[in-house]
């Protein structure tokens, strides 16, 4: 629903919107979802900033849930799941808890509907840069159709979305950076300075050199940019606390390709990660710096830094969605943590790492190919491979940023730089990708495939449409479509049924208890069962898992007398599903 209010009052006078007027059918105070989000906004709740937002008819303005400000009345209230809803009510951002600059909501994760996947779309810069028919092109709708759902869903249509999330953006540069506003209006997505304008007073009653001005007195340093061959700036990004920075870091670095990303940790213990992006106006890298946060806080707690280096401004809002999402930068970590700590068995696990994400990517065909060549092999070979890959068919890029020198070869660099060998034909050390015969043609067959557009792969795809599309292709099994659909898709649900690292971490942490010499199909059976408790978030216990698989004793450190806590399980599918977790 667009909205969660009280009955709405009788029209404005000279046309001007009622604020907070509600859709057919809006509960009030007495709806149980009301009554949660008002103990939250009582209790100025942090964990619910970007979740939803709090419009005060009397004032006319919205805030976030953690709002310093004195508790509005419940009758005075109206709850909008997006900004753009608010906006289109007729309500102006807050000026003292600021809502457009929270941590997004993992809302669209969780939502596998058509307006869950249109938000992750207009995140993403679609509807900037194809319009709503491109949007609705990609959602396999009619653009009416599009509107008229976001609309009954959401409380606003795709370009309200979009003009949203642009004056997000240039709320952000203009208190993060130096840029001049010329540059902010064009690095938002704004078709015009006078359009820039008008946005930013409607939406923050201020203009944007009054935004800025307050944002110094506030003693917010601006970030330096520099306007060379290519443009640089830096960005803080928001984030939910606990986050476990060590082991989103540790997983990227664990599987990173030379050339194309780089990984380390400073002297003074901050952690950082940087890759090569392939953006819609052009190529450009990021470096992303995770410190600890300063002032208390529990050891989790972490400040992320963004550095980017773009070929033009109009990629900014696209780069800093898509590192968000690499990161699971909107996943609701208490939420998480909560619910699968409720599990004894996972409790332990949960404590000892709180804030766990679920890594994602910042380009899905991408990702499609690194799967489908580390199916069977390790980690290391796997980088190995991939490394090979990218310096014999990626395309070459200059960077500032020590270690990078390549872009990620694209699908159609694969499909015409990678020649499928015969079955009978030996080894040869010059070839590009040095798997079996088999795999070189289930990864030249897939990257054709998404370079013909015959294989779509999207963060708007449907879930399951990906899955049958990807199990559908020689050489992709339903464990790589999981795996894929829970990293490009951010799916917080993903099971990976056969994982033997699974059952091992599940023995470890004492989720299963199994005789010695149970079947595997028994084996992955009862752990599946097992897991169907810890719906929606089965990705994150996943994490936990796998670490847990891969910090447990070695035999010399278990007990006199114990015997390995791991079912039987065949080689090959031994290998092939360690290869992501070891």
């Amino acid at each position: 629903m667009a909205a969660i209010t009280v009955p709405a009052p009788a029209p404005a006078a000279h046309g001007t919107p009622a604020h907070g007027t509600p859709g057919p059918g809006t509960p009030g105070p007495g709806d149980p979802v009301f009554a949660e989000r008002y103990r939250a906004i009582a209790a100025r709740d942090a964990r619910f900033d970007g979740q939803f937002f709090t419009a005060v008819r009397t004032t006319g303005i919205y805030c976030r849930p953690s709002c310093p400000a004195r508790t509005p009345r419940p009758q005075n209230v109206t709850f909008y799941l997006t900004s753009a809803a608010a906006h289109e009510a007729g309500y102006r951002a807050c000026k003292r808890c600021l809502p457009e600059a929270a941590p997004g909501t993992p809302e669209w994760n969780l939502r596998r509907d058509v307006a869950g996947r249109a938000m992750r779309l207009v995140a993403d810069g679609v509807v900037d840069r194809e319009g709503v028919d491109g949007l609705a092109a990609r959602l396999g709708y009619s653009a009416r159709h599009v509107h008229r759902l976001l609309v009954a869903e959401l409380g606003a249509g795709p370009l309200a979305l979009a003009r949203a999330q642009r004056a997000q953006t240039a709320r952000a540069l203009l208190v993060g950076t130096d840029l001049r506003l010329a540059d902010v209006a064009f690095a938002a997505g704004f078709g015009s300075i006078r359009q820039f304008n008008d946005t930013v007073a409607e939406v923050f009653a201020a203009t944007p050199g009054e935004l800025r001005a307050r944002a110094r007195r506030a003693g917010r340093p601006a970030a330096s940019t520099t306007a060379a061959a290519a443009v640089r700036l830096e960005l803080a990004l928001p984030v939910r606390q606990p986050f476990d920075a060590p082991g989103v870091l540790g997983f990227l670095a664990a599987r990173a390709v030379a050339g194309v990303e780089a990984a380390g940790t400073d002297d003074d213990g901050a952690l950082r990660y940087a890759r090569t992006l392939a953006l819609p106006h052009g190529p450009g890298a990021c470096e992303v710096t995770a410190a600890p946060a300063p002032g208390p806080g529990t050891p989790a707690s972490w400040a992320l830094r963004l550095r980017l280096e773009l070929t033009s401004l109009a990629d900014v809002a696209t780069a800093v969605a898509r590192v968000r999402r690499l990161l699971d930068l909107d996943a609701d970590p208490v939420a998480v943590d909560t619910a699968l700590a409720a599990d004894p068995a996972l409790a332990p696990l949960v404590a000892a790492t709180p804030g766990t994400r679920v890594p994602g990517a910042v380009d899905p065909q991408e990702l499609v190919l690194r799967a489908i060549v580390g199916q069977q092999i390790s980690v290391a070979a796997a980088r190995t491979h991939l490394g090979r890959l990218a310096a014999s068919v990626g395309r070459p890029y200059a960077s500032s940023i020590p270690g990078l020198q390549r872009l990620f070869p694209t699908p159609a660099d694969v499909a015409a730089g990678v020649p499928v060998p015969s079955a009978a034909s030996g080894a040869d050390p010059g070839r590009p990708l040095r798997l079996p015969a088999r795999g070189v043609a289930a990864v030249v067959g897939a990257a054709r495939a998404m370079a013909d557009g015959e294989l779509a792969v999207d963060v708007g795809t449907d879930p399951d449409a990906l899955r049958a599309a990807l199990v559908a292709r020689p050489g992709v099994g339903p464990w790589t479509a999981a795996y894929v659909a829970m990293r490009v898709l951010g799916d917080p649900d993903a099971w990976l049924d056969g994982d033997v690292a699974l059952l091992a971490g599940a023995a470890a942490a004492g989720a299963l208890d199994l005789p010695p010499g149970t079947a595997r199909t028994r084996a992955h059976r009862a752990l599946a069962e097992r897991a169907g408790a810890w719906a929606p978030w089965r990705s994150y216990a996943a994490l936990h898992l796998w670490r847990a698989a891969a910090e447990r004793p070695a035999a010399a450190d278990r007990p006199a007398g114990t015997a390995p806590a791991r079912p039987r399980v065949p080689a090959r599918t031994r290998t092939r599903t360690l290869e992501e977790t070891r």
